[in-house]
This record gives C-alpha cells, sequence and structure tokens, in this order.
C-alpha cells in the first residue's frame, strides 16, 4: 500500500516536472512534408469540435493561451506542434472531426493528412480521445477508434468537462467509456476524467504522459 502511495507520488512528482519548464507553440501542419523530424516522443490529442481540446491542452501546460480555441467548430485544419520537457516532447493538438457544416473536400483532406500522420510517426507513444463526459462516446468517436486501431497507434480516453456533469451521470459516462474500449484492441484501459475548468485530473493527465516518457 505504501509502495504504492509512493509510486503514484512519484509519477505526480514527474508529471508536474515536464510541464513546469518551458512550452512552447512550434508549427502548424497542413501537409505531410511538412511534418518536423521526430521527437523523443509524441502525444497527440484528437476529439470531436468543441469538445474541449484546447482548453485541456493550456491546462495541461499551465498556460493560458497555448492553444486557441475557435468560437467556429471545425475551424483547425492543421496538426499544431508544441514542445515541453526541453525537446523530449512533442504534443500534438489534432483537427476536430464532427462538425457536420465543414465541406466534404476539407474533410477528406483533414482525414488523409490524420490517417498519414498517425502511420508514419514511429515515436507517436499515445493518442489521448477526448469524449465529452456528458454525451459518452458516438460514432464519430467510433470512427476514429476504428481508425486507431487499424493504424495500431495506442489511444487512451479521457473524459472532458466533467464540473458539468452530476456524480450519476459521470460514472454513467465513465462506465459507458469503460465498456467501449474493452472491444478496442489498441485502447489503453484506463480512462481519465478531466475538467479543464476546475483543475480535475489534470495531474493524472500529466503523470500518465511523463510515464511516456
Amino acid at each position: 500500500m505504501a509502495n504504492n502511495r509512493a509510486s503514484e507520488e512519484s509519477r505526480a512528482e514527474a508529471g508536474r516536472k515536464l510541464f513546469a519548464g518551458p512550452v512552447e507553440f512550434l508549427m502548424g501542419v497542413a501537409e505531410l512534408k511538412q511534418l518536423p523530424e521526430g521527437f523523443p516522443a509524441e502525444v497527440a490529442f484528437a476529439g470531436r469540435s468543441n469538445v474541449g481540446k484546447s482548453s485541456l491542452i493550456n491546462a495541461l501546460t499551465g498556460r493560458h493561451d497555448l492553444a486557441r480555441a475557435s468560437n467556429t467548430p471545425g475551424r483547425t485544419r492543421e496538426l499544431n506542434y508544441f514542445i515541453a520537457g526541453e525537446g523530449r516532447l512533442a504534443i500534438v493538438d489534432l483537427p476536430g472531426y464532427g462538425y457536420a457544416k465543414a465541406e466534404k473536400t476539407a474533410v477528406k483532406i483533414w482525414q488523409r493528412l490524420i490517417r498519414s500522420y498517425l502511420k508514419g510517426r514511429p515515436g507517436l507513444k499515445r493518442v489521448f480521445l477526448l469524449i465529452d463526459a456528458r454525451h459518452g462516446p458516438k460514432g464519430k468517436d467510433e470512427e476514429t477508434m476504428s481508425l486507431l486501431d487499424e493504424a495500431a497507434v495506442s489511444y487512451q480516453l479521457v473524459l472532458t468537462k466533467s464540473d458539468k456533469c452530476s456524480a450519476e451521470e459521470l460514472e454513467g459516462a465513465r462506465a459507458a467509456a469503460s465498456q467501449t474500449v474493452r472491444k478496442r484492441p489498441a485502447a489503453y484501459p484506463q480512462i481519465i476524467v478531466s475538467s479543464s475548468k476546475s483543475g480535475h485530473g489534470i495531474a493524472e493527465l500529466r503523470a500518465e504522459i511523463a510515464g511516456l516518457l
């Protein structure tokens, strides 16, 4: 019991230190040829438009406006790279999916870019797939999970906006997410429950990323 507690505290401290240093925007990637050379480790954040990716990345890094949240869903069309841990870690903000008003041609270009990225980055340690805790996994989320399974890329579900749910609703969302990942070969079993507003789950997410290094 004491060993487990010490291990968790060690992981939490590693996560804190990782994001205590400088975190900077590196570049936006619209085409594969623009991808930077590989880093010791990359993690990517994916999710439906307006699921709270930018807010979560800002909370994760302790910055207010590192990742720019848009009032227009589906506006982010590039893979945005951020660098942390003195160059040891790249954080990639993937374009949001599932926004109905985006042009079909643009959607296909985004999908092609993301597919190629997922299959061509050997340093990609994990994709954190964000799910709105109020709604649970939807059809487009399942499609993305299938894409990640096909690409054999490890991914982990992160429930966002938990501050907007009751305890009962949150438990239901966690149960639904857990049931979903049980049948997914590339899914990491542990579900992270988070809130960018309250800070809930942020230390856990930092520790998880630090562990991948």
